[in-house]
Order: C-alpha cells, then structure tokens, then sequence
C-alpha cells in the first residue's frame, strides 16, 4: 500500500492489493480528483479516516444495451408520475446521498470534505447530478463523474418507491443516446446487478480508458 504525500501522483492500478486499495492519503484537490478518476481510482473511506484510494478488480459496470428495466418499471416510467432533470441541484443530491439510511451500514462516507470537494468538481463541470421529482419534491436521484465518455456513479438516493431507479434508467438511456462507452458502478451489489449491471477485469475497464484517451 502506499502513502501519498503532496506531490500529485498515484501507483499504477496493478499495485492495489486484493480488496481494491491502492493508496492511502493526500487531499481532495480538484488536481487529485481529475488525475484519480481519469487513472480508473476513486475515493471512499469514513469521516475521521485518511483518504483511501481504490481501484478495485473486478470492476462494477453496465454496458447501456444490458439494461434491465423490469415490466413493473416500464409502467412506472410510462405513467409520467416523476419529472426527471439533469445537474439543475447537485448540493441537495449529494447531501440526500448523504443522508438517506442504507441496510447494511451504519454511517455514510460522503464526508462534509467529499461534498465541498465534488460540489467544486460540479461548478467545473466534471460532477454532475441526475434529479427524480414529485409534486416539485426532490424525491431521488443520484450523482457522478463525467469523463467524457464513460460515467463514474457514485451514489444515489430515493426517498419515494422507485425514485433511485427512474434516475439510473434516464441517464443510462440519454448516456447511450450521447455514445457513452459505459456506466462506472464501481463495485458490485445486488442492486445494481438487478439492473443489468457486472463485473469485468480491472485490465478491461482501464483499456476502455485508454481507449478513449482519459489517461494522461
């Protein structure tokens, strides 16, 4: 594992050790940031800890034409009871992220540092946000990367039945409508495999990468 000072820099990937941890320390500089996720790395560790840098093996993905949209799903999406927008209030949606309880965790890694920190990279244009509304409600929604043509997710919220989904489903379908490579889901869970979601070799995603020039 290695310890980052102030000089900018990340290991290759290949040095992460088998749980996906790559690194340990520096800051959340918006010049961190754009190096990390351009080099296929994330932040995600709990207030109160160093920064953990991952790059995990295998990575989470969802190539756009493996999406599940269930027929319960397409009726939800056909009655037109959301309204749907993009990167129009990205502070509640990451502080909803925040907020909202999972199963399984007892506290919450968006830290207030991540917040200030991507709410920065959101004013440059590099973060951006989907929002799920009801009744002019904020209601769902979620947020991430944008490299250009990949998309790193990195939380989403619902607070009504199916909110979270109807975000996932719109941007994958305008993601796909712009050429997008992929969606970035990080690392697995049920959820996201219910959606049509999988694993693939580090080596595969940091090809896609390359693929599309994001790396320096």
């Amino acid at each position: 594992m290695y310890y980052l000072s102030k000089a900018l820099f990340f290991p290759p990937v290949s040095h992460a050790d088998s749980d996906g941890i790559l690194a340990v320390g520096g800051d959340l500089s918006m010049e961190r940031l754009q190096l990390a996720y351009h080099s296929g790395i994330f932040p995600w560790f709990n207030e109160g800890e160093p920064i953990i840098w991952w790059s995990p093996n295998p990575r989470m993905v969802l190539f756009f034409d493996e999406l599940i949209v269930s027929k319960s799903m397409r009726n939800v999406l056909n009655r037109n009871i959301f309204r749907v927008t993009f990167n129009q209030n990205f502070r509640d949606v990451i502080s909803n992220c925040r907020q909202v309880k999972r199963n399984g965790q007892t506290g919450t890694w968006i830290t207030n540092e991540m917040i200030e920190a991507y709410c920065k990279l959101n004013e440059m244009g590099l973060a951006k946000s989907v929002e799920v509304w009801q009744n002019e409600e904020l209601v769902g929604g979620l947020y991430g990367i944008d490299l250009g043509h990949i998309f790193c997710g990195e939380s989403m919220f619902s607070l009504v039945s199916n909110a979270s989904k109807v975000a996932f489903i719109t941007l994958v379908n305008q993601l796909k409508k712009d050429n997008y490579r992929l969606l970035d889901c990080q690392v697995y869970n049920e959820h996201l495999e219910s959606l049509g979601c999988r694993e693939i070799e580090r080596e595969t995603f940091m090809a896609i990468l390359k693929e599309n020039k994001f790396l320096h």
